[in-house]
C-alpha cells in the first residue's frame, strides 16, 4: 500500500485534527477556534435548514479565514436542501454520516469541496471508497451520540486495510497517548469530539460541561439499541427510564419519544434530568475546562508523543 497523506496535507491544516460534527455542540464559534488552532474546525448541520446552516457558515468565515467543514447527517428530512445549498457555498470540507453520500460527492467536488464520510463498518468504507469520497472517518463504539458496534480498536485497522483512502480514528480520543494509539492502528489523522464540549470557546450550558467533568467510568450508557440507532450518553434520569423501557412491549416507541427534544434540552436549557448528554467513553478521563488552544496543544504535545515513542522502542520485541 503506497503512503496515505495525513489529513492535514490533505485538507490544508497544521495538525492531523478534525473536531467532531455534534448537533446543538458544534456551532461557527467553537468550530472557528479549533480552525484558527490549526485543527479542522466542524459546524454540526443536524435537523437545521439550509437557511439556518447557511447563517452559521456566513458566521464562521466572519470569524477565520482558516479551513472549516460542515457535518451533513443524511438521515435529516433537510439534508436534500443542505446538500444543494453547500454546493454553492463551496465549503472547504463537507463530511457525511447516518447515510451514504454518493449522489451529492460529484457535485460538491466540482465546486471544490473535500468529502470525508464517517462509517461504522467495513462494508460501508468500500462502499463509500468507490463513491469518490476523498478520507473516511472510522468512528467506534466508544464515541457520544449515535454509534455502531464496533469499538475503535478493532474498527481503525480493519479500515485501513480495506481500502486505500486516508482513514481518520474517532471514539475515545481524547489526549496524546490516544492520539499515538490511533496512529499505531494506521489512522492518518483524528477526530476528537466529546473533550471540546467542555472547551472555553464551546456555547453549550454550563450544566452540560459539569456532566462531562464529572463522569465516572460506568456513566456511559447506550439507550435505544431496540430503535436500530443506538445512542452513548451519559446516565441521568432520562437515560435509567430508557433503559428500563428498552426491551419492554412498545418500548422503541415510547424510548423514541421521550427522546424527541431531548438533546436541545440538555444544550440550551442544562436540564440534567431529561436532557440527553451526548458524550464519549473517555468523557471520565476529562476533568478540566480549557481553551480550544490549550486542548490541541495536549492532544499534539511534542514532548508527550517523543516519549511514547522511546517507550515503544524499549519495550516492542
Amino acid at each position: 500500500m503506497s503512503r496515505m497523506p495525513l489529513i492535514s496535507e490533505l485538507l490544508g491544516i497544521r495538525y492531523p485534527l478534525i473536531q467532531g460534527g455534534m448537533a446543538w455542540v458544534s456551532d461557527a464559534g467553537l468550530a472557528a477556534a479549533v480552525s484558527e488552532a490549526g485543527g479542522l474546525g466542524v459546524i454540526a448541520a443536524g435537523n437545521m435548514p439550509a437557511d439556518a446552516l447557511r447563517s452559521q457558515i456566513d458566521r464562521i468565515r466572519g470569524l477565520t479565514q482558516k479551513p472549516f467543514g460542515v457535518n451533513v447527517m443524511l438521515l435529516s428530512p433537510y439534508a436534500p436542501e443542505v446538500s444543494e445549498m453547500l454546493a454553492g457555498e463551496e465549503v472547504p470540507v463537507i463530511i457525511t454520516g447516518a447515510g451514504d453520500p454518493a449522489r451529492y460527492v460529484d457535485a460538491w467536488k466540482r465546486r471544490g469541496s473535500h468529502v470525508l464520510a464517517v462509517v461504522a463498518s467495513t462494508a460501508l468504507a468500500r462502499r463509500l471508497s468507490s463513491a469518490g469520497v476523498d478520507a473516511l472517518i472510522a468512528e467506534g463504539s466508544e464515541a457520544g451520540g449515535h454509534i455502531g458496534e464496533l469499538t475503535t480498536m478493532a474498527l481503525v485497522p480493519g479500515i485501513v486495510d480495506a481500502v486505500e483512502l486516508p482513514v481518520v480514528a474517532a471514539g475515545g480520543i481524547c489526549d496524546a497517548r490516544t492520539v499515538a494509539a490511533a496512529f499505531c492502528l494506521g489512522a492518518r489523522g483524528v477526530q476528537v469530539g466529546t473533550r471540546f464540549i467542555v472547551a472555553n470557546e464551546c456555547a453549550v450550558h454550563e450544566n452540560y460541561k459539569n456532566s462531562v467533568l464529572e463522569a465516572r467510568d460506568i456513566d456511559s450508557k447506550v439507550t435505544g439499541r431496540v430503535t436500530g440507532h443506538p445512542v452513548r450518553v451519559l446516565r441521568n434520569k432520562l437515560v435509567r427510564q430508557m433503559l428500563r423501557e428498552e426491551y419492554e412491549p412498545g418500548g422503541a416507541a415510547r424510548i423514541e419519544e421521550m427522546g424527541t427534544g431531548a438533546l436541545r434540552r440538555a444544550v440550551v436549557d442544562g436540564d440534567r434530568e431529561s436532557g440527553s448528554f451526548m458524550a464519549g467513553q473517555c468523557a471520565y478521563r476529562i476533568d478540566r475546562a480549557q481553551s480550544v488552544r490549550d486542548i490541541i496543544g495536549e492532544l499534539f504535545d511534542a514532548a508527550a508523543l517523543g516519549e511514547i515513542r522511546r517507550e515503544l522502542g524499549r519495550d516492542l520485541p
